[in-house]
């Protein structure tokens, strides 16, 4: 509760600002926009001018200077569109169990697969940022023979992978994402169909976005409230998406978004116009604190 009650008061405070920059696009959320721009969520309140200046997400090509990670150069030799990714963000991880049910999923699905494994820290998810990644061997939590048995389709890093040089891969044909706001943007600029599976924080209200019927950007992983996600759905949510028919439309959907996020950027885009806009309030805001 206390925790609870220090974000609103965060939040509350936003109201006192002389602006707010968000890393979001009108196309993405205008419902969530525009109520902010018209002050219905604090409608007690001044509401300071709103700028929607995504997507900003980190470069997206690789750096000729820098050695390819090993992950890159598999995603080479694999099909366009054929392969699911799977990373759940600097803080996600699962139990042993979970990641054995995951494991097993992926090989019965018989797609080809990039997996970022990270071993459960077993800990409080209070201390989890304070936490050291512990070291582990992929044989010891991954059910036995498993690396054998998928080592012509499947690749798993331990802790960390480019994820952005990944999700915009030709190789990769979907991302099954914890839905933090980064991961998803990273998803959209790609426009790679998502399953969503968040863990924490504010990652539930992202899955509700992209499972909206006007967005339709992902398909959830109907588990992920429960104890334990089963192999079961793992493997159908990964078969459907990666080659489904059903899929059709929801990759239609990313299409469209993912231009909808370029068109957003260009010099005469909303996203544009709103950081050129937020530059001259800004510039009018010292003027004035010039004058007095």
């Amino acid at each position: 509760m206390d925790s609870y009650k220090s974000f609103m008061q965060n939040f509350l405070s936003i109201v006192k600002s002389d602006g707010i920059l968000m890393n979001t696009f009108e196309s993405l959320e205008p419902k969530a926009i525009s109520a902010l721009k018209e002050g219905l969520c604090v409608p007690s309140f001044n509401m300071p001018p709103v700028y929607s200046i995504g997507p900003l997400v980190t470069e997206t090509q690789e750096k000729e200077t820098e050695e390819r990670h090993e992950c890159l150069k598999w995603l080479d030799s694999q099909p366009k569109l054929s392969v699911v990714f799977l990373c759940f963000g600097s803080l996600g991880s699962f139990p042993l169990d979970q990641i054995k049910q995951i494991a097993i999923g992926l090989e019965n699905s018989g797609q080809r697969f990039l997996w970022v494994v990270k071993e459960n820290v077993n800990m409080d998810p209070r201390k989890i940022l304070n936490a050291s990644v512990p070291e582990f061997e992929l044989h010891q939590i991954l059910p036995e023979g498993f690396l054998d048995r998928t080592k012509d389709r499947g690749m798993i890093v331990k802790t960390m992978a480019p994820q952005i040089q990944v999700i915009h891969h030709e190789s990769v044909g979907a991302f099954v994402t914890h839905c933090g706001w980064n991961s998803i943007l990273e998803a959209v600029t790609a426009g790679k169909p998502m399953v969503c599976w968040p863990l924490y924080a504010e990652q539930r209200l992202n899955k509700v976005l992209l499972e909206d019927h006007d967005t339709r950007l992902g398909v959830a992983m109907e588990g992920y409230d429960q104890d334990m996600v089963g192999a079961e759905e793992v493997e159908a949510k990964v078969r459907w998406l990666l080659e489904g028919e059903g899929s059709k439309l929801l990759k239609e959907h990313t299409k469209t978004m993912m231009d909808k996020a370029g068109e957003a950027l260009t010099e005469t885009g909303p996203s544009s116009q709103a950081f050129v806009e937020f530059l001259m309030d800004l510039e009018k805001q010292q003027l004035s604190k010039t004058k007095i």
